[in-house]
């Protein structure tokens, strides 16, 4: 895997990945690539992918992000990943997106402004100075290098020294120069690092946190002649630098997962691949509601024979069948009904009361006579 983050602070950055991506494939350098739709990135921002071949035939797919900036231009997040460990030696990912000209505008570092592949000159104000390292110190994206020089370079000397390390080194690594007056300056702004250049040599900063396995004695050199000669002491502690474990810095974890999960340049065999697994994932999945949809009707089958059988137990019992009266009102609703169906019931128990009516003179009336002898006579009723 490899990672690296920048600025472009020109205009019109998506035409120029467009013109470099479409150039490099049509001389065979880059397999394919494409612009994500905006459906699939966020507001403000574009995402490109593209798929390369390198030594051996492995092939490596490398996505760019460009995202909006605070100042003029944006910034550009690159992840890109290989069939197999990363090798130094192959080209730079960075490369292959963007096309590398004098002031380029997309060559710059996010944390400190710094170019990629130049000599950056410290600041000549101290607090400048002081808060260029301190920003270098916090960087996580960027190896850092400080050089200083012991006097003033020629021409020669004023070269980068990054463009000799592996081409994989290439946009992760930022060369600052401090010039023969400015070491203590440089050293008092480390010294909360607890780390210091060496006159006349260099220092790879350890960065925020720095790797475990950091000692500053491992990765500083105590000459680095600026003359043309190859710095070959210098160069392999950068290198040694660079292998060293470390956290994924900030974001970086997010743009893997999109490069792993998202990747939309596919194959005709990778998108074929990826439709066989849809087929065999649908065939799972309705295999699984066939399953379910079976449970279902088995209970419910057995539901309605065990209800069947109990209305059969209930008929040979002599049992009604009749639905549980509903409750309803509020409890001294309830009070209230139950009371007046017990007065209803005791209505029909009471005895019968003879019946007396007052005359109108206050006699009370005689009662009712039937005859007993000679038969039947009719009845008799004094007024």
């Amino acid at each position: 895997m490899w990672q690296t983050r920048g600025r472009h602070t020109g205009p019109a950055a998506p035409d120029v990945l467009r013109k470099h991506l479409q150039a490099l494939k049509d001389a065979g350098t880059v397999q394919d690539f494409m612009e994500l739709p905006d459906a699939d990135t966020p507001e403000g921002e574009s995402a490109f992918e593209a798929r390369w071949q390198v030594a051996e035939e492995v092939t490596v797919r490398a996505r760019l992000r460009l995202a909006e900036w605070s100042g003029p231009g944006q910034e550009w997040t690159l992840t890109a990943e290989a069939e197999r460990p990363w090798d130094l030696r192959w080209p730079s990912p960075a490369g292959m997106f963007w096309p590398w000209e004098t002031d380029t505008p997309w060559g710059q570092e996010t944390v400190t402004g710094e170019r990629f592949l130049v000599t950056n000159a410290l600041p000549s104000d101290d607090k400048e100075l002081r808060r260029t390292l301190r920003a270098a110190l916090r960087d996580t994206w960027t190896v850092h290098l400080v050089v200083h020089e012991a006097m003033t370079p020629d021409e020669h000397g004023r070269r980068s020294l990054v463009p000799l390390l592996p081409p994989g080194l290439h946009h992760r690594v930022i060369e600052h120069r401090a010039a023969p007056h400015q070491l203590r300056t440089v050293n008092w702004a480390l010294k909360e690092s607890r780390v210091e250049v060496p006159r006349g040599g260099a220092l790879v900063l350890p960065g925020a946190p720095a790797p475990a396995d950091y000692d500053a004695a491992d990765f500083s050199v105590r000459s680095v002649f600026l003359d043309g000669t190859h710095p070959t002491e210098l160069l392999d502690a950068v290198r040694r630098f660079a292998a060293l474990p470390r956290p994924l810095p900030q974001d970086a974890d997010a743009a893997l997962t999109a490069l792993r999960e998202e990747w939309q340049l596919l194959t005709l065999e990778e998108e074929l691949a990826r439709e066989r697994k849809l087929v065999v994932m649908y065939k799972e999945a309705l295999e699984a509601m066939t399953e379910s949809r079976d449970l279902y009707r088995e209970a419910a089958e057995h539901a309605h024979e065990a209800l069947a059988a109990y209305r059969e137990m209930a008929a040979e019992a002599g049992e009604p069948r009749q639905a549980p009266a509903r409750k309803s009102g509020s409890p001294f609703q309830q009070l209230g009904r139950t009371l007046e169906r017990f007065r209803e019931t005791t209505k029909g128990l009471r005895p019968s009361a003879p019946a007396a009516t007052a005359a109108p003179g206050g006699s009370p009336d005689h009662k009712h006579t039937t005859g007993t002898t000679g038969g039947d006579e009719p009845e008799v009723t004094d007024r």
